[in-house]
């Protein structure tokens, strides 16, 4: 019988989140194992920010990080991301000659490509020693405690279809479930369960929002629109919006707009949308009627896109003629709906389109300091965690603060 392949620490998933904890442990001097089980690396990095990777923000507040996560206890993130600010990621892309720019809102991107991250991590692993089983499938995982008197330790055993591995650390970064047409799985929501921990309802966040039927027939010939607009869900203290960018599409609506308010939209709500932010749309048109004889529709192209216009006004009757001849309350209503339409969606785009997935192991059973999990010597990293991000880098961000604090704790 072979002898099993032993390790200080086995990493399973090869994305940010476990490239980073690798190379970091290794460093160390831990002999690290990197396992992941499909045959790209780091996919979700080569795709993101249209494949010159936002990799970090530097707007996020270290001091009050979870007001850009999500999750059923934002404040769980305050303690990775406070010891591992976007500037020291920054300074490490620096070091490795990767030239970037900010795009806005703290968004950092390479000005190449995003595989220069990728290439960044590898030889962060190389530096660490570590050794890299890809494509490697894992089977049965079994913990054995340790014989020791006193201690909460002991060893996993892992069937892979490259051996069996032995180690007393293991990191699960396997990412969640969104975009399964590059190898998304649920793996580490299994293995959380199968030690007793509990996952939160993994769900598509920062993910386009589609609209049924009848209701969105007037606005499908908007497709490919965009403009920037306000963008609010929720009541009272759960409010939440958004000045962004949206995009019509022809099921419904994206844009960065869209994906950031998705990650608070629950089913059944609606959205609220001002196409006009900052301006004084009822008083707008009023001035005009006072001074123009043109048509409505020419008026209030003068304040949203010229194809916004022409939709709003060609539903109704009474504003398809000039705006002198206007009715003040046809006008009235107009504007209220240009700065405060309500629909709502009839769902999401699912996890086909989300950039992430919100829920995950629950962080009631990590530790905030080391990522490990009740069960002794298992941890959880990246987005595999019930921290979810705002779009813009933030998850990225997510990702090496939270393999930071795991490399440290191992």
């Amino acid at each position: 019988m072979t002898a099993p392949h032993r390790f200080d620490a086995v990493v399973v998933g090869a994305g940010a989140a476990g490239l980073f904890c690798a190379g970091l442990a290794g460093q160390r001097g831990l002999k690290v194992l990197l396992v992941d089980h499909a045959e790209r690396i780091a996919e979700k990095i080569r795709i993101s920010g249209g494949g010159r990777a936002n990799f970090t923000n530097r707007d996020l507040d270290v001091r009050a990080p979870q007001r850009h996560y999500i999750g059923e206890n934002p404040n769980f993130c305050r303690s990775a991301l406070s010891r591992y600010a976007p500037q020291q990621f920054i300074e490490l892309v620096r070091r490795h000659g990767i030239a970037f720019h900010e795009k806005h809102k703290g968004q950092l991107f390479c000005d190449g490509s995003s595989q220069q991250i990728i290439d960044m991590l590898l030889a962060e692993c190389a530096a660490g020693g570590v050794t890299h089983w890809q494509p490697c499938q894992l089977g049965e995982i079994a913990f054995s405690k340790s014989d020791a008197e006193g201690t909460a330790s002991g060893s996993y055993r892992i069937d892979s279809n490259r051996g069996v591995i032995e180690t007393p650390k293991l990191v699960i970064a396997t990412g969640g479930l969104s975009i399964p047409q590059i190898g998304a799985s649920d793996f580490g929501y299994r293995l959380a369960a199968q030690f007793g921990l509990r996952v939160v309802a993994p769900r598509p966040a920062l993910v386009p929002l589609t609209f049924g039927g009848e209701a969105w027939a007037p606005y499908a010939g908007l497709a490919g629109l965009a403009l920037p607009v306000r963008i609010e869900t929720g009541s009272k203290k759960e409010k939440t919006a958004f000045l962004e960018d949206l995009l019509f599409t022809h099921r419904g609506l994206s844009g960065p707009a869209v994906l950031q308010i998705s990650s608070y939209w629950r089913p059944g709500a609606p959205l609220t949308l001002d196409f006009a932010p900052g301006v004084e749309v009822g008083e707008a048109l009023a001035e005009a009627k006072r001074r123009s004889r043109k048509r409505i529709a020419n008026e209030l192209a003068a304040l949203v896109p010229s194809r916004l216009a022409d939709a709003w006004v060609g539903q109704d009757p009474a504003l398809q003629r000039p705006i002198n001849e206007a009715a003040d309350k046809a006008l009235a209503t107009l504007a209220e709906r240009i700065a405060r339409w309500q629909i709502t969606p009839s769902g999401t785009e699912g996890y086909r389109k989300a950039e992430v997935t919100a829920g995950g192991v629950d962080t009631r059973d990590l530790s905030s300091q080391t990522m490990e999990s009740k069960q002794p010597g298992l941890y959880f990293i990246g987005e595999v965690v019930d921290v979810t991000g705002w779009l813009g880098g933030y998850n990225f961000q997510w990702a090496w603060a939270s393999a930071h604090a795991c490399a440290n704790a191992l």
